[in-house]
């Protein structure tokens, strides 16, 4: 058998989790009363693992998730009014096929972001296409792109996303600009795709911090409306951790 030619050609085709298997298959005795059929299935079994593997890799990498962050690592201990049923419910990303938003609001330290990540990480884990910013950091973005002519590309992205995640939002008063571009971004996705915001305002505030009544009716008719609401409350969990860590030393 001509081993090393058809590990070259795989190899070439890129087929790597195919590489590996065939290599174990020759090292080990186990697969010798194999017939061909059940190896051969091994083998794209295996190439159909890597595969999935290097595009979750990919999307967790392009989603740039601020924290390490999954569904399973939620803390329900502490009470800050946390519905575990709605949060399993969540967790099999249904709300996103059907283009609904989330509002996470709470004080700070709360762990709102830390929620909101730990959706964009089972997001990507379903195969989803997943971007997290922080509110200021994308209006400093859009406004650079504006300046060099990658606007238009950089809103078009935001658009294909399934998950965009807008973290800290509604720390400042919005200025025209960021305004009139947190209602472009959210056009673009209103009932296509979803996202997600965290603030620690409470929703009833939020009209007033947009600034422009008009402007912010528009804004909050695309997110409001058809997003499932999570108002936290409680103590940071900063604290939490910290009470902990000190109480083990």
């Amino acid at each position: 058998m001509l081993t090393h030619p058809t590990m070259e050609k795989l190899k070439t085709l890129r087929l790597h989790g195919m590489v590996k298997s065939f290599e174990e298959q020759l090292s080990s005795v186990d697969y010798d009363d194999m017939d061909f059929k059940e190896r051969l299935g091994l083998l794209i079994d295996r190439e159909l693992t890597e595969q999935e593997n290097r595009r979750l890799t990919s999307r967790l990498k392009q989603a740039k998730l601020r924290q390490t962050a999954s569904m399973e690592n939620i803390d329900y201990r502490q009470k800050r009014g946390l519905d575990k049923s709605l949060m399993k419910n969540l967790s099999g990303c249904r709300w996103i096929k059907e283009r609904l938003n989330i509002l996470l609001t709470g004080p700070c330290g709360v762990g709102k972001s830390f929620i909101a990540c730990a959706l964009g990480h089972k997001a990507c884990l379903e195969g989803y296409k997943v971007f997290y910013c922080r509110s200021s950091r994308l209006f400093e973005n859009l406004a650079l792109a504006r300046g060099d002519g990658r606007y238009s590309k950089i809103m078009n992205s935001l658009a294909k996303t399934d998950l965009l995640i807008i973290d800290d939002w509604g720390l400042s008063i919005l200025t025209d600009r960021e305004r009139r571009d947190m209602l472009e971004v959210l056009e673009d996705r209103h009932q296509r795709r979803s996202t997600i915001i965290t603030s620690q305002l409470p929703l009833e505030h939020w009209h007033e911090a947009i600034g422009n009544p008009t402007l912010a009716d528009a804004i909050l008719d695309r997110l409001i409306h058809n997003a499932h609401k999570i108002r936290l409350k409680g103590i940071s969990m900063r604290k939490v951790t910290s009470k902990k860590y000190e109480s083990n030393t």
